[in-house]
């Protein structure tokens, strides 16, 4: 991909889903709605299972990178208190702060949502 593709697809809405895109929103009691796309890419996968094969890395940080990949990749927006996310650097900056009960929810909704699409990936 060139820079001027680069370029048209950051004015087109930096990286924001197309219309046709299928997602599923997942409420939470406190009023927030996560929105995840219903499909994983190819190289998502592959990058999945690339995580899982790095010796150096300690079982923790596989979890937390495998879950933050897994958020980034699917996240299509964070509505929180009425305030909507959508684009990618905002919703991985704020999934990043989120607090130990916000990523829990996310994590609850990730692996949801996976046991419903694909079964055979764990959070």
């Amino acid at each position: 991909m060139g820079r001027r593709a680069r370029r048209r697809r950051k004015e087109a809405g930096d990286g924001a889903p197309s219309p046709s895109s299928a997602a599923t929103a997942y409420p939470a009691a406190d009023g927030s709605i996560l929105t995840l796309r219903d499909e994983l890419t190819g190289s998502t996968l592959r990058k999945l299972e690339a995580l899982e094969a790095r010796p150096a890395a300690s079982a923790e940080d596989r979890w937390q990178r495998r879950v933050e990949l897994l958020f980034e990749r699917l996240a299509v927006r964070w509505e929180i208190s009425d305030l909507p996310l959508e684009g990618q650097k905002e919703l991985l900056g704020r999934y990043r702060m989120a607090s130990v009960e916000e990523r829990r929810r996310v994590r609850e909704a990730l692996a949801q949502h996976l046991r419903a699409r694909y079964p055979d990936i764990e959070v």
